[in-house]
């Protein structure tokens, strides 16, 4: 469990880093019919517009995942869960067939002409890049991620068990000297690093 927490808030900030990437990047291309030969293209912040705000939450979560008690270690799991599926949930038609209220607002801009249907009627073809692909194994690393964390999040060691610890050997080093082996190994049986912040001899 030593590394859990830090390999937990890695994974769970690249995920976000890659969302938050994936919403500037292109996700679609769409090509117009009535002369338009110009490529109008979709951004994913574009095709689904909270894609952005929940990439952002994703890297505050595993920012915060990494001070948090055991308590909110298994809300924050909770949380990193749902936002997982919600994204899942958005991104996912857009990998079998691209709905028209994704490039809606695009060919808009472009054309001047909006709703759903009077947009369908302008498109000759679409063609997804890779990106939804992308966000979407982010989300399902994510909610791997987050799975993990409800699981194993009550067991990590605690960071201020950990600086407790830490006082304690060097408040008996102040008075008593170096530790010597017994004192060793009644830190490693309470389950402390003895070889941690030693003083040289």
């Amino acid at each position: 469990m030593r590394r859990a927490r830090s390999t937990s808030v890695l994974v769970t900030l690249l995920a976000g880093a890659a969302g938050v990437i994936s919403s500037t990047q292109t996700w679609v291309h769409v090509v117009l019919t009535g002369g338009a030969t110009s490529d109008v293209a979709v951004a994913g912040a574009t095709a689904i517009p909270v894609l952005a705000p929940l990439s952002l939450a994703v890297l505050a979560l595993g920012a915060a995942l990494s001070i948090v008690g055991r308590a909110l270690r298994l809300v924050f799991g909770l949380l990193t869960v749902l936002i997982a599926v919600l994204l899942a949930t958005l991104v996912v038609p857009l990998l079998v067939g691209v709905p028209a209220s994704a490039i809606t607002p695009s060919v808009t801009e472009v054309t001047g002409i909006a709703g759903d249907s009077a947009v369908g009627d302008l498109v000759s073809s679409t063609s997804t890049t890779a990106w939804p692909f992308v966000a979407a194994l982010a989300a399902l690393v994510l909610a791997a991620v987050g799975v993990f964390v409800v699981v194993t999040g009550m067991r990590w060691p605690s960071g201020t068990r950990k600086y407790e610890a830490a006082a304690r050997r060097d408040a008996r080093r102040t008075t008593d000297g170096p530790l010597d082996a017994v004192d060793s190994w009644d830190d490693l049986s309470r389950g402390d690093d003895p070889t941690t912040l030693q003083t040289p001899r």
